[in-house]
């Protein structure tokens, strides 16, 4: 069959209107190109789609069916084409969102929420890593923004500050230093540290070893875990304690005490990087938002 989208559209307006010369005038075009066009139509159907007298004009059984069928037909087409530039606009598709502990318990969550509810149609697929892992997916093409210990030293690529947050000793329950207000991290040098292994956490460390050492030490690891929530309950097992960010307030559980650090003026930062290649559209509207919105 050789008919196309004109002779659907011609057919349905002449369906609708149940007139041929309402329907050309519709359509813009000359009566007698809407009648061949429709004759063509059922020449290539092999049916009758309207009954014609001199007076009016009646859709058969067998066109009524067809009009349905056109209906769908329109409609899928409008909307791929709709959804089609709306691709090109990055308005539909995924996005790849790599995350660290510090970033999903501080203001990741909200910034996500509010840019779905501008992008309805682009999905979100958040994957936690630590900066190190994200790095290197970003590097392989495996995400298309990391939200990161920052700030990050590496060619081609662009970042923004989401959040800076204060570093905070977190501690079990019946620790001697539990019912104080705030701490000096110095009081902390002879302490037990659990925390993140020195390669999976690398980029926290760059915090937290020479701010340790200003205070005249470096830290006693004697037990290290993945992500915060390990850290945490090897803390509340008594195993030592750790310094980590404000954010954690949030998540501590039973036995866990979260004081202040007095002395520790420096702020961990947690930035979104991306590749400074163009990025595809749907990436672009998002570190767009995120400028936008900026840090608090």
């Amino acid at each position: 069959m050789k008919f196309d989208l004109r002779h659907i559209r011609y057919f349905m307006a002449v369906a609708e209107e149940l007139h041929f010369r309402r329907a050309a005038e519709r359509l813009g075009i000359a009566q007698p190109a809407l009648s061949r066009a429709v004759r063509d139509l059922e020449d290539q159907l092999e049916v009758r789609l309207f009954d014609r007298t001199n007076r009016s004009v009646q859709i058969t059984p067998a066109g009524t069916t067809f009009l349905e069928g056109c209906r769908g037909v329109i409609n899928a087409v409008e909307n791929t084409v709709e959804n089609t530039r709306r691709v090109h606009d990055g308005q539909i598709g995924r996005l790849r969102i790599g995350y660290t502990d510090m970033a999903i318990a501080g203001l990741l969550p909200r910034r996500l929420k509010d840019f779905q509810a501008q992008q309805p149609g682009l999905v979100l697929q958040p994957h936690h890593d630590v900066t190190t892992a994200q790095l290197h997916k970003l590097d392989a093409g495996e995400l298309d923004v990391g939200f990161v210990t920052g700030p990050i030293s590496r060619l081609g690529y662009d970042q923004c500050l989401i959040q800076s947050e204060r570093f905070v000793c977190v501690l079990y329950e019946h620790h001697p230093l539990a019912n104080r207000k705030s701490i000096r991290l110095e009081e902390l040098a002879h302490e037990d540290f659990v925390h993140g292994t020195s390669k999976d956490w690398e980029h926290f460390h760059a915090y937290l070893i020479p701010l340790c050492r200003r205070s005249g030490f470096v830290p006693r690891v004697v037990q290290e875990a993945f992500n915060s929530a390990g850290i945490l309950g090897l803390v509340a097992c008594g195993m030592g304690v750790t310094i980590l960010t404000d954010s954690v307030r949030g998540s501590v559980g039973a036995g866990l005490i979260v004081v202040p650090l007095q002395d520790v003026s420096e702020q961990l930062q947690t930035v979104a990087i991306w590749k400074s290649e163009t990025p595809d559209r749907a990436t672009g509207l998002f570190i767009d938002f995120l400028r936008e919105v900026g840090p608090p």
